[in-house]
């Protein structure tokens, strides 16, 4: 198959209002993959290794193509080859992913586009230019999320999409998938595309020496497969010192099953673990295949940070939480004693400040259904 000379071409010639430019990483997409394809009205093109994978997981995607452009990213070398593929699309939508902010500028860049980054939403509006220029209308988050202001800009735009937990609709048919032959020069140190000093033309783009896996204990929330929260019940009754040190054994248990660690508002503003791992509508929005609750009572504030996690299994002295009754798996039980029993038997050393150590207070259900 040729590459086309536009998507619209690729598209049977209908016009596209936007489409979606979504990396991916050895099939898996970047959360908040599915919401830019959404606000992208369902067209979207896949690249990165794995593409063929991703682009059959998008959910609500009506047209995709894809390309498989290898391990690692080469934004400069990519928005080169995509660029002119994007040629009479006003906007282009990507999840603000690592590689969706890295890849971003390059793409606007090429295309002398505008970048309007960190969007809550996006759409383009016809107006009354003179030019007829297609102007693009965004709402973008700034000051660490507590201010949005609209934004409009005139001409074609490249807008990175913050991951708001938006529910997207899936497909009510199966999506057309087309692969999309990209020709990008070879990489390598022995490549002048990689060297300063060449030509005025030159793809400057960083050598890919070698692709380290993130650190399960530091890496970010919205990028893990596997999460595992604590909230109030975790640790009813204890003082701040054991409370802290359950969260901590609650971090170390998290990476020893190759996932990350989570928490509820009620635990964050308690200084027990991080702010960074808060999970809910004023922290980090989610999208994990398997969620464990530890003590979580599953107040709304805190699902509603979720997207929809293929598995949640609750641990819970109440089984009439509402974490309980939305889980897969809910287990009636002390959520210390039982994380601080899985933390043996995956070998992860157990604080005697982390241990239950004794028989929950009377008030450990109320406590729990506060979680």
């Amino acid at each position: 198959m040729s590459t086309p000379d536009t998507l619209g071409q690729a598209s049977g010639g209908a016009p596209l209002a936007a489409v979606a430019v979504v990396v991916a990483r050895d099939g898996r997409l970047p959360h908040g993959a599915d919401e830019a394809v959404a606000e992208a009205g369902g067209a979207a093109v896949v690249v990165g290794s794995g593409a063929q994978v991703g682009a059959a997981a998008l959910a609500g995607a009506r047209h995709v193509w894809w390309s498989d452009t290898g391990d690692g990213l080469r934004p400069g070398a990519l928005a080169g080859a995509l660029s002119p593929l994007l040629e009479g699309v006003p906007m282009v939508v990507m999840p603000a992913s690592p590689d969706g902010r890295d890849l971003a500028p390059r793409l606007a860049a090429a295309g002398g586009r505008h970048l309007v980054a960190r969007a809550v939403r996006a759409e383009v509006v016809a107006d009354d230019h003179p030019d007829g220029a297609p102007v693009v209308r965004a709402t973008v988050s700034r000051l660490d999320d507590r201010v949005v202001v609209p934004v409009d800009v005139d001409g074609p735009a490249v807008v990175t999409l913050v991951p708001c937990g938006r529910s997207v609709a899936p497909a009510t048919t199966a999506p057309l998938v087309e692969h999309l032959p990209l020709a990008l020069p070879p990489a390598g140190p022995a490549d002048s595309q990689n060297r300063a000093g060449g030509p005025p033309d030159t793809i400057l783009d960083p050598q890919v020496v070698a692709i380290l896996e993130p650190d399960l204990h530091t890496m970010d929330l919205a990028d893990a497969t596997r999460v595992l929260a604590g909230g109030a019940g975790l640790v009813p009754g204890a003082d701040d010192r054991h409370a802290a040190a359950a969260f901590d054994l609650l971090v170390q248990v998290a990476a020893a099953l190759g996932g990350s660690a989570g928490a509820t508002r009620v635990a964050t503003d308690a200084g027990w673990i991080g702010y960074e791992r808060q999970i809910g509508t004023t922290g980090v929005t989610i999208d994990p295949d398997l969620y464990i609750a530890f003590g979580v009572s599953g107040a709304a504030q805190h699902v509603g940070g979720f997207g929809a996690p293929s598995h949640i299994v609750s641990v819970n002295t109440d089984a009439s939480s509402p974490m309980t009754a939305m889980a897969d798996l809910g287990l009636v039980t002390d959520a210390r004693e039982l994380l601080a029993e899985l933390a043996r038997r995956l070998g992860v050393v157990v604080p005697a400040a982390a241990s239950g150590g004794g028989p929950p207070p009377a008030d450990h259900r109320t406590e729990a259904a506060r979680g």
